[in-house]
């Protein structure tokens, strides 16, 4: 069966130096960004191996007891914003999400100069304390992905008329690198509506680029110009998405696109999404005039899911984070202000 969404074959993009088919891939990922923002991708890098393992270690964490997966809750982390939450314990527009996950994000030391500045989101990462190997198989797949990202990134300059390294130079240099893995049950905790609530309801992510793996289970959804259409798990591939901040620098050329996930299989699900954002403290300000001339910004009313307009926003992509965040988990916000 024909996916509904492109393939794109990225191998060529590990090439640094200029190579015959970064043109290809460049008008390919253009197509896909320009029609449903959402496209696979093949020649990614990351090897079946990582991946079996990160799966094999996540559902061994997640079959722990409820008292052993709290040891790391979000609240120990801080200001780093790592570690696990229940279900329930994550919104998507204000309604609790019908998942539970770990958040990690770029390994820094305390003596790290941001890290030593208070700089929300970060920091370490906290692993659980029992014997396994969560940590080895996450930074390994973090690793892989993160080069998948950067490499995938140039060909998004490319698309753009732009060098390869345009992004690298301005946006991400340092770039905000976050992982979650997350865990649908096929059903779970007393008290809580299954019925007909979603595992994620609808949102956009924040930054650039996500690149996804998820299980043989399905469930995610995107959003295309005639109505909901299905991603399903292709054996081989990771799914790759952008976000509100890479619409925003192309004024509007590369839209980001709404996306849900609805667990119909009757089996627990796996998903594993890796996002490749700007530097923290990066002004978003929008590619040069010239290169996006003629595209038409979308400036104007917004037709977006939580009636934003992402082209209105001034500041910094900590600036925007930090503001998503605190819809996404309030109550962690509200004792991170207080701590401060």
């Amino acid at each position: 069966m024909t996916p509904a969404l492109p393939v794109i074959d990225m191998a060529s993009l590990f090439e640094r130096s200029y190579a015959a088919g970064h043109r290809e891939v460049a008008d390919e990922i253009a197509r896909a960004c320009r029609t449903h923002g959402f496209f696979y991708l093949i020649g990614h890098g990351v090897g079946p191996e990582v991946l079996a393992a990160l799966e094999a270690e996540s559902r061994a964490f997640f079959g722990r007891p409820p008292d052993e997966k709290l040891r790391i809750a979000m609240a120990r982390a801080g200001r780093a914003w790592r570690g696990y939450f229940p279900v329930g314990g994550e919104l998507t527009s204000g309604r609790p999400d019908l998942k539970e996950g770990v958040y990690f994000g770029t390994e820094l030391a305390a003596d790290h100069p941001r890290v030593r500045a208070g700089l929300p989101m970060h920091g370490a990462n906290i692993w659980p304390g029992t014997p396994g190997g969560l940590r080895p198989a996450v930074e390994a797949y973090m690793s892989a992905t993160t080069r998948a990202a950067a490499a995938l990134m140039r060909g998004v300059s490319l698309s753009l008329g732009l060098d390869a390294d345009y992004f690298e130079r301005t946006y991400t240099r340092e770039p905000t690198v976050l992982f979650r893995i997350f865990h649908y049950p096929a059903r779970g905790p007393e008290g809580i509506d299954w019925d007909g609530a979603w595992g994620v309801g609808e949102h956009t992510d924040y930054g650039l680029l996500t690149l996804l793996a998820q299980d043989r289970n399905g469930g995610l959804q995107v959003r295309g110009p005639d109505g909901w259409i299905e991603g399903p798990p292709i054996e081989g591939t990771l799914v790759c998405n952008i976000g509100d901040m890479l619409e925003r620098l192309t004024r509007g050329r590369y839209k980001s696109t709404p996306h849900r996930v609805l667990n119909l299989s009757g089996r627990d699900r796996l998903s594993f999404p890796l996002f490749f954002d700007p530097d923290f403290l990066a002004p978003m300000r929008p590619l040069p005039v010239a290169v996006v001339s003629g595209w038409g910004a979308r400036t104007g009313a917004t037709d977006r899911w939580d009636g934003e307009n992402v082209h209105l926003f001034e500041g910094t992509y900590g600036d925007y984070l930090l503001g998503k965040v605190a819809k996404v988990f309030p109550a962690l916000r509200t004792a991170e202000k207080l701590a401060s």
